[in-house]
């Protein structure tokens, strides 16, 4: 028996939650994101914005200077991560096989319930809009490619300036012909980069993909030739994983408004940016073995650069300590940056081999754990590092 797998997308989801808040933006041009001033981003548009051209991740500046009449609304991220809760909880009362892939879209597995595919989404989208209010399109298929795919696909014909709603059902069987006609940079595996290389060559379709041969498929991916066959032929057979299984790394990056080049400031903030990723770690009963950084310059090439640890940690200070010595080595010093972030990977359950003389390792989480309880009754604020407090920071 074929799988049926939804993918779900809330509609503009920071727009819609928006307009719930405040109604007199409903249909209006408007846009969720920073200020004009400096590096602000655009991060959800409205869909009668987008009929001006305004998408996510525009900056704020060109947003304006293409659609002069747009409305700015500044980020609410409380307000929008309590109503993914909402959503999410709704997905798992209908089946526990949910997999969240970020705040506003999600996949499930439905196949064990008796009911046509279209009509579980039909269901599933009337009932988050009246629990929530929220709008939200679907895909469904045979697998999480196919779903996501048709979702995406089917969003994109909706044009009226209001949220799609839409429902797109691939019947089994019928994947590889719904994606043969698409363009190639819809396949998953296919960036921006690539679809050009592969359109230089007059590869412009997902079928053109499927249709090549051995020795083609391999001379444009190499080992991963096949795959991408598979996945053109609209193959998939990775499953749904609940809650999105446990994550392989943990990270914290931050973009400034203006570009760094003082080392003593740049240190602070990697510190701040160590002790964001240990929170999540403990906070997720989590610890790593391999320390990462990213350095973005103001020309936008970028860096990621890791070193592993002896043992596994989530104690902010080793973190720190890694971090730091990975910076001082591959910063060219005095080169302006406009992007730090710190990660760990190779992640697993905590466990430390202490010896009978190892006390400073334990005295490390003890202060760790007393300062997590300090910060979980009082704010983050309530405690800070002396070599912190005359940094001007962003939020994170």
């Amino acid at each position: 028996m074929a799988r049926k797998i939804i993918h779900l997308d809330l509609d503009a989801f920071f727009c819609s939650v928006e307009e719930l808040h405040d109604p007199s933006l409903k249909g209006k041009i408007f846009a969720v994101g920073g200020s004009p001033n400096g590096r602000g981003v655009i991060t959800s548009a409205s869909y009668a914005a987008r009929l001006y051209g305004v998408r996510s991740a525009m900056p704020t500046r060109a947003a304006l200077d293409r659609c002069p009449d747009l409305i700015l609304v500044r980020n609410d991220f409380r307000h929008y991560s309590e109503y993914s809760k909402k959503v999410m909880a709704i997905l798992r009362n209908t089946t526990p096989l949910v997999e969240q892939v970020s705040v506003d879209e999600a996949f499930l597995d439905v196949s064990d319930l008796p009911q046509p595919i279209g009509s579980i989404a039909l269901d599933l989208q009337k009932k988050v809009l009246l629990e929530t209010g929220l709008p939200c399109s679907l895909g469904c298929a045979t697998s999480r490619l196919v779903a996501k795919i048709a979702n995406d696909y089917g969003k994109k014909q909706v044009k009226s300036g209001r949220s799609p709603q839409k429902i797109t059902v691939i019947e089994p069987g019928k994947e590889e012909d719904f994606l043969a006609p698409l363009d190639v940079q819809a396949l998953w595996g296919v960036g921006p980069k690539t679809a050009d290389r592969l359109r230089q060559r007059g590869l412009t379709t997902i079928g053109m993909l499927a249709a090549l041969s051995d020795a083609d498929i391999k001379a444009y991916f190499g080992r991963h030739g096949e795959s991408m066959r598979r996945r053109a032929r609209g193959i998939d057979n990775s499953p749904v994983c609940p809650d999105g299984g446990d994550p392989k790394s943990v990270s914290n990056e931050m973009t400034f408004l203006e570009d760094q080049d003082d080392e003593t400031n740049l240190l602070m903030i990697l510190r701040h940016l160590s002790e964001k990723v240990g929170s999540r770690l403990r906070k997720a009963d989590l610890a790593g073995s391999v320390v990462q950084i990213k350095i973005r310059y103001a020309d936008f090439s970028t860096y990621t650069r890791q070193a592993s640890l002896k043992e596994c940690t989530n104690i902010d200070q080793d973190l720190y300590e890694a971090a730091q010595t990975l910076f001082l080595k591959h910063w060219i010093a005095g080169r302006a940056v406009r992007l730090l972030g710190v990660g760990m990977t190779n992640l697993a359950k905590p466990h430390r081999q202490l010896s009978f003389w190892d006390a400073e390792g334990s005295k490390r989480e003890e202060l760790t754990k007393a300062l997590d309880d300090l910060r979980e009754r009082f704010g983050d604020d309530i405690i800070k590092r002396a070599d912190t407090l005359n940094t001007n920071k962003n939020d994170i």
